[in-house]
């Protein structure tokens, strides 16, 4: 009876001691999930009552660390959730962080000035994910498939100097491995834009099914303090604090940083009520990625359809007033 006693109290204090563990998420150099260091830096966390760590990772090996069950989350786009999700490892959608305006892009060297201009040449791009899922969309609407071009398959933080060397023609990437390129290879340029396909990338938290399960009170309170960063950004008098933050975060300057908010376009609450609404085209994140989601069977990314729905839980934000 005693041992019963005693293993009940062990029992009740390893629960406790992991419903008080941080929420570990992981997250890369996108813009829209550098800015939870915002968050972090003014002690927001905290004060909303939540323990997190942020995790810091190249992109890929923040999807492969979710995966392999060592985050309770992860920041990634929702095409690359359906990819992640297919592979083994479903996740849900909590929260729109933004949606790419211009960061993601296909910039060619010099002399290349469209996508039609690509043809029969050489593409570096990370092969399976968000922009592989661009360039797709970019020789569709020049009337191209991938059989026209070839890929070169590289991680997406080595395109710049893949451009740099000569050994492709082009790149597929999102800032500020896209900027890189255009800063290191004379008169290249960008040739084809996520702006081109507003709501094709969107960005997002996702979180494992079975940590929202037991700490759904506190994955609230970490919605709650994105839309705090949101409206943190959006004052322009903190404009020199959040680019000093973030630009940091990545190695850059303040000023070699400001131009890469423009091509991400942050959503508040509003606009996360708004995309999360259901809809079929881009202007809803759930018809963005039945979108990409068919995009993605029919171009073998993977073989079977997901069922889209599933990754996208919109209810922590539809709550909050």
């Amino acid at each position: 009876m005693k041992f019963l006693a005693a293993l009940t109290l062990v029992l009740l204090g390893l629960h406790a001691a992991n419903a008080g563990a941080p929420l570990k998420i992981a997250y890369s150099d996108w813009p829209g999930w550098v800015a939870w260091d915002i968050a972090a830096q003014k002690g927001w966390f905290k004060e909303a009552g939540v323990d997190v760590e942020l995790v810091w990772f190249e992109y890929v090996p923040s999807m492969d660390a979710y995966s392999a069950g060592k985050v309770d989350a992860v920041c990634m786009t929702n095409g690359d959730a359906l990819v992640t999700g297919a592979n083994g490892k479903p996740a849900k959608g909590i929260l729109l962080n933004d949606f790419s305006d211009g960061n993601d892009m296909v910039v060619a060297k010099a002399g290349i000035k469209s996508m039609k201009d690509l043809k029969g040449k050489k593409i570096g791009v990370e092969v399976g994910f968000v922009d592989h899922l661009l360039l797709l969309k970019a020789l569709e609407a020049a009337g191209m498939t991938e059989k026209d071009v070839t890929l070169v398959n590289m991680p997406t933080n080595q395109t710049a100097q893949g451009l740099a060397s000569g050994s492709v023609d082009a790149i597929a990437a999102w800032q500020p491995n896209s900027g890189q390129a255009l800063k290191e290879v004379p008169g290249s340029t960008p040739i084809f834009t996520s702006a081109n396909a507003p709501g094709l990338i969107y960005d997002l938290l996702y979180v494992s099914p079975e940590s929202l399960a037991k700490r759904k009170a506190d994955w609230k309170k970490v919605v709650q303090v994105w839309f705090k960063v949101t409206s943190f950004i959006k004052d322009p008098k903190n404009k020199d604090e959040y680019l000093k933050i973030m630009s940091a975060r990545v190695g850059l300057k303040p000023e070699q940083y400001a131009p890469l908010m423009k091509g991400t376009h942050f959503l508040d609450l509003a606009e996360n009520k708004q995309h999360f609404a259901a809809g079929k085209d881009l202007a809803s994140v759930f018809g963005s990625s039945s979108i990409v989601d068919d995009f993605n069977v029919k171009n073998a990314v993977y073989k079977k359809a997901q069922d889209v729905a599933g990754y996208l839980d919109g209810s922590l934000v539809s709550d909050l007033k």
